[in-house]
């Protein structure tokens, strides 16, 4: 099984992927933005694209790494990523469900205020990146790609993670850290996926 958390930057992700991981047994964590960092690494800047997502290779890479993976790992694939365009979607989502993979999809949504609160406690400036995304991120999930949100305005990431799980007919362990450890553990996740 693929369990793909979208959702607009900010919006808890790699957070909930993360945590997810943590108390599933048999789980692996695809990020499909590596692609995007490899791929701008390899390219003359004059052949960037403003979003590494309009790159065919992208959408095509992580469409066969899923495939692969989901052919020869025996356990739950996570891949947190925010996919907007309808196309990208069916390129790489649609194609993996039409080929018989189980694919959970979910969208982490939230109003923009909340998004906008997350990002600020991230330290994102105003005409950051992810801040300049919101409204398309939002105008997307509510007309291109509505499928399984999972409102989070008043959750926590507990109560996000183990709705997947049980959206997912997915049992998590016990999870036994204190509130301290938790944070540590969270924000570690944060720090290292800064990009």
């Amino acid at each position: 099984m693929i369990i793909w958390i979208n959702g607009a930057f900010g919006s808890g992700k790699t957070t909930c992927t993360y945590e997810l991981n943590k108390r599933l047994q048999n789980s692996f964590v695809y990020d499909p933005e590596n692609i995007g960092y490899f791929i701008r690494k390899n390219l003359p800047k004059e052949l960037y694209e403003s979003d590494f997502q309009n790159h065919e290779q992208w959408r095509l890479f992580n469409y066969k790494m899923l495939k692969y993976l989901s052919d020869t790992y025996d356990g739950i694939i996570i891949a947190p990523m925010t996919l907007v365009n309808r196309h990208y979607y069916d390129e790489i989502i649609g194609r993996l469900i039409k080929e018989g993979i189980e694919v959970k999809h979910y969208i982490l949504y939230a109003e923009k205020k909340t998004i906008e609160k997350r990002l600020n406690k991230r330290f994102e400036w105003a005409n950051s990146w992810a801040k300049s995304q919101i409204d398309r991120c939002i105008y997307a999930f509510n007309h291109d790609i509505t499928e399984e949100k999972i409102i989070t305005d008043n959750k926590t990431i507990d109560n996000i993670v183990e709705e997947i799980a049980e959206k997912s007919d997915l049992t998590l362990a016990s999870d036994k850290r204190g509130h301290l450890k938790k944070f540590l553990d969270r924000s570690a996740t944060f720090l290292k996926h800064i990009r």
